[in-house]
């Protein structure tokens, strides 16, 4: 089939595609220009790996990071597709062993840096060796109002016209000022096959909560999910060192990563996490575009992304396999200061300025939601979805107050000292707090002096947090972060509307771990991980390149005993059974299982394996005729194998495949079984 379905299963090991990915894998394979948005996670390089195995010539893939492309060119080559990648961080041996499968006619995909498009020959080469299709992933990178734009995929658009050939791009966020501009640079504004084919990760458990001895928060999240692969993001390189610390302290294997470290040292961060069960990293941002992980168990953020789109990039590098995965991000007043003092303070003109408190604005408003956080989520990226039963709004919603007059109280104040003041003075002012600053200044002659003694310290500052989550103040950089009020606070302050809060000191409840799988099949699902890490060691490879988490669990619950049985479960190709099928039988079964021909093998999992048993059966009565008094004679399994798949249908046809004398004594039983089925 042009979409590639029939080599699905034989090679990924895949019975069905994904939501979405059919109708993008034909329109690529069938050279359309095409946008793709699909959520991390949801099988974007399927999309343009599948097309390059139904297209004639190579498929360049423009990729941002090497260890991505490394990862990605690994995998590939483990279920038996000629891919290669030429970049930096190549031996000499690996750069030939790419030309010789050019040259040979075997490379299929062929990914490239963007910094590589740089080079004067670029076109030519890639001319030369038949081009036929460019990808290009995390396309967003194109756009400079997207979160990682990266100047050099500016040359992509360029490369397409001179190559003359159709290109499909793949992003997992983008919102429609990203996506205009990916359309203008990477095809001239020629509007493309656009497929938005959602947002939503199901198996994605989200969940915010406001700062309240963070550390704290941190290591009891961090606690309940020990020796699961984890993620914590920081805003600051000091702090990823001293919460790797912590957590080391508490028993966990834990490392930092920064941009400020020596790059072998990065690196060394990189290749343990990849090859590592059960390693948490603590990072900054710099973290984690280049990891292809796929069984991150969860994503904690220890302080407020920058904006909705950069956290819905880093939650989404947990549960890439389907399975279940965790995220907790806690965010404070002091955060939002500090992100909005980043983007006030920034180089950006006035309007970029503006984009940026708006997508500032969106993550605030998904952190102080007062529904489902995935209803808030997706509505931002334009879905509309149900209540999601997989988030900490739906199993406790919030307690709610009519906090109308508190904020009216709270501006009141911020006016009357002249707009030149932060929260912690500002509450001292409405709970009637006398302090040498407030007499010093006459504050406590003001009108709203006392006003706000009813409200704790602890419940004054959950409002300023959410009048700040809801962009009613911001930090004003040239007053040292003075709160300053915002347009969009001026109807509140006249009357004319009222606003709904949280009430903030409302105890969250402690957030408990998901479970991957039963009791009952968790001591099979070690015994599987051990042989994974055991052919992974010995191999060099990551484990999960040889099967990833949520085929081990499927495995476990399901307890394949043969090759077609393990042929069903989700991620195991042909190549990949045939590799290491039997290791993994032999410890499901707690012993090595019956040796199977290569060439029964090859159609486990296929209803030409069960033809071959039957066909296998038959002959063992008839290797002595059918009396039993004639000479011995079988036929190979190759010529078995053959009638399994080709089926004859006239004693003809399937002496052509046997030869005379072989039909002549299992012609007539086989034709019999084939007609059967």
């Amino acid at each position: 089939m042009a979409d590639g379905t029939p080599l699905l299963s034989n090679i990924f090991g895949f019975d069905s595609y994904r939501p979405g990915q059919a109708e993008i894998i034909s329109a690529v394979t069938s050279g359309q220009n095409t946008l793709a948005i699909m959520p991390t996670g949801g099988g974007k390089s399927l999309c343009f790996q599948m097309p390059a195995l139904c297209r004639d010539g190579i498929t360049v893939v423009i990729s941002p990071l090497i260890a991505l492309m490394r990862d990605q060119v690994r995998a590939l080559r483990e279920v038996g597709v000629s891919a290669g990648a030429l970049t930096s961080g190549n031996t000499p041996e690996e750069t030939e062993r790419v030309h010789a499968e050019i040259e040979s006619g075997k490379l299929k995909l062929l990914y490239l840096a963007p910094e590589r498009l740089a080079g004067s020959g670029i076109a030519n080469f890639l001319r030369r060796i038949n081009t036929s299709l460019i990808a290009v992933d995390e396309a967003h990178c194109v756009s400079q109002w997207g979160h990682d734009f990266r100047p050099d995929y500016l040359r992509i658009g360029e490369l397409r016209r001179l190559l003359d050939v159709p290109l499909a791009a793949f992003t997992a966020t983008a919102d429609a000022e990203t996506r205009a501009e990916i359309i203008t640079r990477l095809f001239d504004g020629d509007q493309p096959q656009i497929f938005l084919h959602g947002f939503d990760r199901p198996n994605i458990r989200l969940r915010f909560e406001a700062k309240n001895q963070p550390r704290k928060q941190i290591l009891g999240f961090a606690d309940l999910r020990r020796g699961q692969s984890g993620i914590v993001y920081c805003a600051t390189r000091a702090k990823t060192e001293a919460l790797a610390r912590a957590l080391a302290a508490e028993g966990h294997a834990a490392l930092f990563y920064h941009g400020g470290m020596d790059s072998a040292d990065r690196r060394d961060v990189e290749v343990r996490f990849q090859t590592e069960d059960g390693l948490i990293i603590v990072a900054t941002v710099a973290f984690g575009m280049g990891i292809d992980k796929p069984d991150i168990r969860w994503v904690a953020h220890a302080d407020l992304p920058k904006s909705i789109e950069a956290y819905y990039q880093e939650i989404g590098r947990a549960g890439r396999d389907g399975a279940p995965a965790d995220t907790l991000t806690l965010y404070g007043a002091d955060d939002i200061r500090f992100r909005r003092t980043q983007i006030d303070e920034g180089l950006a003109d006035g309007a970029r300025k503006g984009a940026d408190h708006g997508r500032l604005n969106a993550l605030m408003g998904l952190a102080e939601a007062h529904v489902c956080r995935r209803v808030t989520l997706l509505d931002y990226f334009g879905e509309a979805a149900p209540a999601c039963g997989n988030c900490d709004l739906c199993d406790n919603p919030p307690a709610l107050f009519d906090g109308t007059e508190p904020v009216r109280k709270a501006l009141s104040a911020a006016l009357r000292t002249g707009e030149r003041f932060g929260t912690g003075h500002l509450i001292d002012i409405l709970r009637g707090t006398v302090t040498d600053k407030i007499t010093a200044r006459g504050h406590d002659q003001l009108p709203t002096f006392g006003v706000g003694a009813d409200l704790s310290k602890r419940e004054w500052q959950g409002i300023f947090r959410q009048m700040m989550g809801h962009d009613l103040a911001r930090p004003d950089p040239e007053r040292f972060g003075a709160l300053r009020m915002t347009e969009a606070a001026r109807p509140i302050l006249r009357g004319e509307a009222t606003i709904t809060l949280r009430k903030g000191d409302t105890p969250a409840p402690r957030a408990s771990a998901v479970a991957l799988i039963s009791d009952e099949d968790a001591p099979m699902l070690a015994l599987l991980k051990a042989e994974r890490r055991k052919l992974a060691e010995a191999a060099k490879v990551p484990a999960y390149i040889i099967f990833n988490d949520r085929t081990l669990i499927e495995m476990a619950e399901k307890r394949p005993s043969n090759l077609d049985e393990l042929a069903a479960i989700t991620g195991v190709g042909a190549k990949k059974r045939a590799k290491y099928g039997d290791a993994f039988l032999g410890v499901l079964l707690g012993a090595a299982p019956d040796p199977v021909h290569p060439r029964r093998q090859a159609l486990s999992g296929r209803a030409s394996g069960q033809l071959f048993d039957r066909l296998q059966e038959a002959q063992a009565g008839l290797v002595r005729g059918a009396d039993g008094t004639e000479k011995m004679m079988s036929c190979s399994a190759s010529a078995l194998a053959r009638l399994a798949d080709q089926r004859p249908d006239s004693p003809e046809k399937l002496a052509r495949i046997l030869g005379q004398r072989h039909a002549e004594r299992f012609g007539a039983c086989f034709l019999e079984i084939l007609r059967q089925e």
